[in-house]
């Protein structure tokens, strides 16, 4: 995984007006916390940042003022709902070798056996303990031929060295269902609908 480096700035004002004038600026809010350090206040440039957030738990060098250099991963995003523009961020401080809790996105590779069966997801993150700066973007599982009723267990998932899984062994994380057929109604019914 590589490092992004952003530079932010630390910043005094608080509250619901001090955010809009940032966001105004084209900038984010955020908190840096993590090892037992008090949170530090900090803004973003917002472009970056949102170029930087589009993949999974990425690595961030923070530039804080132009002195101290920070490695952090996110662990909150929050978007606007309707816009989907940043409004606000928390970072985790991590350092080298250090080992974190993170999810990992699990994608699904393969065609599952005739029959118009459905692939569901019943995790799309995969909860793991990583070191910060060997976390994988994603985990990719084959699907290839399999039936109704088959399930991806959390322990069938092959993964990279130096990653274990933080979920019990037998939680399922991919299954395969049966496509329903739709029933044709009955004449009945045709007759009540017109």
């Amino acid at each position: 995984m590589s490092e992004v480096k952003i530079a932010a700035e630390t910043r005094t004002e608080f509250g619901k007006g001090a955010a809009r004038r940032i966001r105004r600026a084209d900038k984010v809010p955020g908190v840096l916390y993590g090892h037992g350090s008090d949170p530090i206040h900090l803004t973003f440039p917002g472009h970056e940042l949102l170029l930087a957030l589009r993949t999974p738990n990425v690595l961030i060098a923070l530039d804080i003022d132009g002195k101290t250099n920070e490695l952090a991963i996110p662990k909150s995003v929050q978007r606007d709902p309707l816009k989907g523009f940043l409004e606000h961020v928390d970072l985790q401080l991590v350092q080298r070798g250090e080992k974190v809790q993170v999810e990992i996105p699990v994608q699904a590779e393969g065609e599952l056996a005739p029959g118009g069966n459905l692939l569901e997801y019943v995790l799309d993150a995969l909860p793991v303990e990583a070191e910060a700066t060997h976390i994988p973007e994603s985990v990719t599982v084959s699907v290839e031929g399999l039936e109704a009723g088959a399930s991806v267990l959390a322990k069938d998932i092959k993964l990279p060295s130096g990653i274990s899984l933080s979920v019990e062994d037998d939680t399922v994380v991919l299954q395969v269902l049966a496509a329903q057929a739709e029933e044709a109604p009955e004449e009945g019914e045709e007759a009540a609908e017109a």
